[in-house]
């Protein structure tokens, strides 16, 4: 096999298992009893593959996810079927059967197609710098406010208007800021375990 045959084989294989990194975190659900938008691992997926694959491959491994989950159970929840939970009175914690079906009909929809641009962003962002120290968090940020956009815009057309802000993005920030700090921790293992490297303002 040559040289880009090769490269072509572990880009795939990279999208394709980042994609499934997502939908396992999508497993990890917490479910607040006044919005329909659970909290869940997968923006800490999302930030990963970008900075970790960088802009393309990192929007493309959600763009997988996002044509999956129409299919297959990649996407958060399950209805009531929780594998594991701590329940109390409304409020569930665990892990989660996944659910499947178009994004279009789905509250959080809006925050699955969001999850493309964000990685694209951090990716992009990480390729021109931004991969050190402090900057790394900035890039994250931005590709965490990316995706609130198509997220909010889709949830306002099934909550009242009102409370699109309070069921769609207050009761997420306080975890976000978490999913992100503990992103840019492991994001220098990701880059190790996939023998990244810089050059010429291009990734390989």
């Amino acid at each position: 096999m040559d040289t880009r045959a090769r490269r072509i084989a572990r880009d795939v294989a990279l999208i394709i298992g980042f994609s499934l990194f997502t939908a396992l975190m999508a497993r990890i659900s917490i479910h607040l009893p006044f919005t329909p938008v659970p909290i869940t691992g997968q923006t800490l997926a999302v930030l990963l593959a970008g900075a970790a694959l960088g802009s393309w491959r990192g929007a493309a491994a959600l763009a997988v996810y996002l044509a999956a989950g129409s299919q297959v159970p990649f996407y958060a929840g399950g209805g009531s079927e929780y594998v594991w939970q701590i329940a109390r009175g409304d409020f569930i914690f665990g892990l989660t059967s996944g659910s499947a079906g178009l994004f279009w009909d789905l509250a959080s929809g809006g925050y699955i197609i969001g999850f493309i641009p964000a990685a694209f962003v951090v990716g992009y962002l990480c390729e021109h710098g931004w991969d050190r120290k402090v900057w790394i968090i900035l890039a994250m940020l931005a590709g965490n406010a990316v995706l609130y956009v198509p997220g909010l815009l889709q949830l306002s057309f099934f909550v009242p208007n009102d409370k699109v802000f309070e069921y769609g993005l207050y009761p997420f920030i306080v975890g976000d800021l978490v999913k992100l700090y503990i992103a840019s921790l492991v994001v220098p293992i990701a880059w190790i375990a996939l023998d990244r490297r810089r050059g010429g303002g291009t990734w390989t």
